[in-house]
């Protein structure tokens, strides 16, 4: 197995979701999203949701491309298999209700990728959020919960084991909008 690219993004899950998607890609899935609230990890081939436990605090998405994709470790939290396709070859991290993270992910090509998901910290994350939460003082300054979210012991990481598969499937519906204008 060998490793063609690695990236890191930093990205803060707005209302708890992370996305992953095609930079062409702007339509959600509620049924991927609902499945993501179950599995923490879950997509429809065009967008991946990941399913945090906190929605403040940053949170590092690591993608990585292989040319064949190694089992997740022993000691991740969990795990899961994916599939995305990326039709442009650039990859967007959206923060839901905070926009995109500030850097696309650029893949080696366009096409579709297969592999696994897993995650660590994600639990001892959202521990140290609802402790914080609840020892919140009521007299606490505006900055004591910003202060709080930067100063977590644990770094929440989800990681992408990706390798290319095939082509992307033809976008047979840019000949029909032509066709529509004409």
């Amino acid at each position: 197995m060998a490793l063609l690219a690695e990236h890191n993004v930093t990205a803060t899950p707005g209302r708890r979701v992370l996305e992953v998607y095609d930079a062409d890609a702007f339509l959600g899935d509620g049924a991927a999203l609902k499945a993501a609230e179950v599995q923490v990890v879950a997509g429809n081939g065009y967008h991946l949701y990941l399913l945090s436990l906190q929605p403040d605090m940053p949170v590092q998405i690591t993608i990585r491309i292989w040319d064949s994709p190694p089992e997740p470790p022993a000691d991740a939290e969990g795990h899961g298999a994916i599939s995305l396709e990326s039709e442009t070859g650039i990859l967007v991290i959206g923060q839901l209700d905070r926009g995109p993270a500030p850097y696309d992910v650029v893949l080696p090509r366009p096409g579709v990728y297969e592999g696994h998901a897993w995650w660590t910290n994600r639990r001892a994350a959202g521990d140290y959020y609802d402790t914080t939460l609840a020892q919140l003082p009521d007299d606490a300054p505006d900055t004591w919960l910003t202060e709080a979210w930067n100063n977590c012991p644990v770094t929440e990481r989800y990681v992408l084991d990706l390798a290319y598969i095939r082509e992307p499937e033809p976008d047979d519906d840019d000949d029909d909008d032509e066709e529509d204008w004409a």
